[in-house]
């Protein structure tokens, strides 16, 4: 059974940076797509960030340049780096794998 643990999230003014990580357990790491999706209050669920099993990422446009996603293979963590941060950008932030697997998720708060 495939587990998600997300980690790193909190609070920051806009402009300012945080890392969010995702460690995965109970499934062949380097198989998995894996991305990193948020949910605003009254909002739907949208996808950030994706990357493939060769590496390729999607970005959704509203962070381009601002956000990048990275994956240890060895590690088994995936990670989001968030750069030059938004009031828009507060959420809560959910990790994913191509499984269907979500993770509990983690607040990510940006103040002006």
């Amino acid at each position: 059974q495939v587990r998600l643990v997300e980690s790193g999230g909190g609070s920051v003014q806009a402009g300012g940076s945080l890392r969010l990580s995702c460690a995965v357990s109970g499934f062949t790491f380097s198989n998995l797509a894996m991305g990193w999706y948020r949910q605003a209050p009254g909002k739907e669920r949208e996808w950030v960030l994706l990357i493939y099993r060769d590496g390729t990422i999607r970005y959704r446009d509203s962070v381009k340049g601002r956000f990048t996603i990275s994956r240890d293979n060895y590690k088994e963590t995936v990670n989001l780096q968030m750069n030059s941060l938004r009031t828009e950008d507060t959420a809560m932030y959910y990790c994913w794998a191509s499984t269907g697997t979500w993770g509990q998720g983690t607040q990510v708060t940006v103040s002006s």
